[in-house]
């Protein structure tokens, strides 16, 4: 009676297989030295002359890694790869060229183990290149002088070993596929775990990404003066998780820097020049030549005092004045130097009105009362055409109050108290 299993159940390797395959392999390579013998020298003479030429390579990136002006450029973080290129990845590359021509006539058995070796090697050193060049780039963005001695630059131990286990994660994955290995679920189930490990720190990731952001793009710098949303101060440390920033009033704000980059950034550091605007109310009176004189007048005080003029003009109809712009640059950006041109321009403007009698408006407003002879009261001396023996003559009372004894003013009064 023969029971059929419906599980399969792969055999296991067997020590057996490994030597037989590996006694073939050195059967195969050993006739096929003693019958190429003069093919293999010659083939292992130009693979040495790879080698020797990989080694001159290395020793140039060396020197220039030496050199402390080259040092700080970006070909120094490409030398640096290249100094860590290894001798067994030399060795290997050299032979994979070699076998590639098939001018030996490589057998089948041999050309698959040195392909097999050549995909192990150069997965890892794949992986050696990406690491050294992305942290070398970080460094350099670091080693700046604005960026030396931040939170970032001694974070790099943590920024290694992120890096270092994502590109050899991905050069793991690279090296099984191109062994035939079905990797799908391997990177489905790291895909999962990335997300998991991701939504349970996305607030630190996203301030650690915003923080290379910074240093990489470069917004703002260490010293630098900024105005963000309705703040402003002095950069004073950027890190992995906050920047530090001293306020025009003396505190420290520490602001996320994911927040801190969505909001619109001012750099008062990188302006070459701030710009003063005066708004000068004139009276309504003024005369119109006056006026038109004005701007004139403007530019000779604020290029007098060594500023760089922009415009001054009319611009609107005020509720008790005509309303004019006056615009001009300091000579610099530095906020002390802004601050004492329009101090020192604007009392020049004001000796200069006061020289010329143009007076500046104020907000006023007229009141008018009704006498009660229903006659208008005017705020103001009117002009009086009548001769001056009618001037002398009492103002007549209506026929309804007299005899009260009351004169106009009394009556008014009279009339209010009693109302009251």
């Amino acid at each position: 009676m023969t029971v059929k299993n419906s599980t399969s159940i792969l055999p296991p390797i067997r020590v057996q297989d490994f030597d037989e395959q590996l006694r073939s392999l050195i059967g195969t390579t050993y006739r096929w030295a003693a019958t190429h013998w003069l093919q293999l020298i010659i083939a292992v003479g130009m693979a040495s002359l790879l080698v020797f030429a990989m080694h001159f390579v290395r020793r140039i990136a060396r020197k220039y890694c030496a050199h402390p002006k080259q040092s700080r450029r970006w070909g120094a973080i490409v030398a640096r790869a290249v100094l860590a290129t290894g001798n067994t990845f030399m060795v290997v590359a050299a032979v994979k060229l070699v076998s590639a021509g098939n001018f030996a006539g490589t057998p089948q058995e041999v050309r698959a183990t040195i392909n097999f070796v050549w995909i192990l090697t150069a997965g890892y050193q794949g992986a050696i290149w990406a690491r050294e060049i992305i942290i070398g780039a970080i460094e350099y963005r670091t080693a700046d002088e604005h960026y030396s001695g931040e939170a970032i630059g001694s974070a790099m131990g943590i920024i290694r070993i992120l890096v270092g286990f994502a590109v050899f994660a991905i050069a793991a994955i690279v090296v099984l596929d191109n062994l035939g290995v079905n990797v799908t679920g391997l990177i489905a189930g790291l895909g999962v775990g990335g997300i998991a490990i991701g939504l349970a720190a996305q607030g630190i990731f996203a301030d650690l990404f915003a923080a290379l952001a910074i240093i990489f793009d470069r917004p703002f710098r260490r010293g630098d003066a900024i105005s963000y949303d309705k703040s402003s101060g002095t950069v004073e440390a950027i890190g992995l998780k906050s920047t530090r920033i001293r306020g025009v009033t003396g505190e420290e704000r520490i602001v996320a820097n994911k927040q801190l980059l969505e909001k619109e950034i001012i750099n008062n550091t990188q302006r070459e020049y701030r710009r003063v605007v005066f708004t000068l109310g004139l009276v309504q009176w003024t005369p119109i030549e006056t006026l038109e004189a004005l701007p004139t007048m403007i530019k000779a005080v604020v290029e007098d005092k060594g500023m760089k003029f922009v415009r001054a003009g009319f611009t609107t109809f005020g509720a008790s004045s005509y309303d004019f712009d006056v615009e001009f640059d300091s000579p610099s950006a530095a906020f002390q130097e802004f601050y004492d041109a329009r101090h020192m321009v604007g009392l020049a403007i004001i000796r200069c009105l006061n020289d010329a009698g143009i007076s500046l408006a104020y907000p006023t407003q007229t009141s008018f009362t009704a006498a009660p002879d229903r006659e208008m009261v005017l705020p103001y001396a009117a002009t009086d055409p009548r001769p001056a023996a009618e001037k002398a003559e009492p103002t007549p009372v209506p026929a309804h109050r007299q005899g009260t004894g009351a004169t106009p003013s009394d009556s008014a009064v009279d009339g209010d108290s009693g109302h009251s």
